[in-house]
């Protein structure tokens, strides 16, 4: 247990105190990260809810993705990014109608929050 004067180290700090390691060391931190993962129960992270972000009655292609960005702040932006792109370009190019393209994007994010959920347990 942390004693109130102790810091957790974030992602960043580590990082950097690693590279900071000769190699040997840096074997040795790496068997004791595998050994302290080996011993430790499963950690499950809270997924928060997507934010109630209501969909305008009009609203662009690009203007959506921006909403569903943040509604779904959670769902890593790269997971949708390709699919998105997409989709955008169907419209724009394409001239694929405007509420079809924002219902598969909407589709799009709700399926990867899912997954993440799913993931997650």
């Amino acid at each position: 247990m942390l004693d109130d004067n102790s810091k957790i180290k974030d992602t960043k700090a580590l990082i950097e105190l690693y590279d900071s390691l000769d190699d040997e060391r840096k074997h040795s931190l790496c068997d004791f990260a595998d050994f302290l993962y080996a011993q430790a129960e499963p950690v499950s992270k809270e997924i928060p809810q997507p934010d109630d972000i209501p969909r305008p009655e009009q609203e662009t292609v690009v203007g959506a993705v921006k909403r569903l960005k943040t509604k779904y702040h959670m769902v890593e932006s790269m997971t949708v990014f390709s699919a998105a792109s997409a989709l955008m370009t169907d419209h724009m190019v394409k001239g694929r109608d405007v509420v079809e393209v924002i219902d598969e994007m909407e589709l799009l994010f709700d399926d990867a929050y899912n997954k993440l959920l799913q993931d997650n347990e």
